[in-house]
């Protein structure tokens, strides 16, 4: 019995030991993984035209900075100029705009990108569920025309912070396609 107990025991602290030492190893993989993680993300590029604003906006706000790749119109025969509206450590908000000096004027407006750090304020998500990369679920919002037309929206959730993308008189597929570029970049 007493042989028995130190045999239980021995091989016990055999696969402690071995345990310890794979935990170890796992700890340092992912340690490695989030590096490298970090490292791919600065490589990701999003397009062009937020080059300018990017520094201001990464001083400035404290949330995830989620830009697409894909903007509709910018193809080059019209440029496009982004132009920070407002930073603050939990929000942002982008003009997409045709002119550098553009105010939101509908002449000169192509769209709006936005992001907010959700609260218990912040009211629930409203319009037509739409599947989004990485298993999001976004909400479409069409736009609407008077004397001028809206922007079409799209908002999703992801990792706490509230995204929009919003095109004047935008099409639903383009605005998939642009969230989609700022979640997968």
């Amino acid at each position: 019995m007493i042989l028995s107990f130190r045999n239980t025991s021995a091989v016990c602290a055999v696969f402690l030991l071995v345990s310890v030492n794979s935990f170890h190893k796992s700890a340092i993989a992912n340690i490695n993984n989030q590096y490298q993680l970090i490292a791919q993300q600065s490589k990701i590029q999003p397009h062009p035209v937020f080059k300018s604003i990017l520094p201001k906006l990464k001083q400035k706000t404290q949330i995830r900075i989620l830009l697409p790749k894909f903007i509709p119109e910018s193809d080059g025969e019209n440029p496009i100029y982004a132009i920070v509206e407002a930073a603050t450590q939990k929000k942002y908000e982008i003009l997409l705009g045709f002119s550098p000096d553009c105010t939101g004027g509908t002449a000169c407006r192509l769209g709006v990108l936005s992001a907010e750090a959700v609260t218990r304020k912040t009211p629930r998500l409203t319009g037509k569920p739409v599947s989004l990369a990485k298993g999001i679920t976004g909400y479409f919002m069409d736009f609407t025309c008077g004397a001028n037309c809206s922007d079409a929206t799209l908002t999703w959730r992801q990792q706490g912070v509230q995204y929009v993308v919003g095109l004047k008189a935008g099409e639903h597929t383009s605005l998939v396609k642009m969230a989609n570029s700022a979640i997968n970049p």
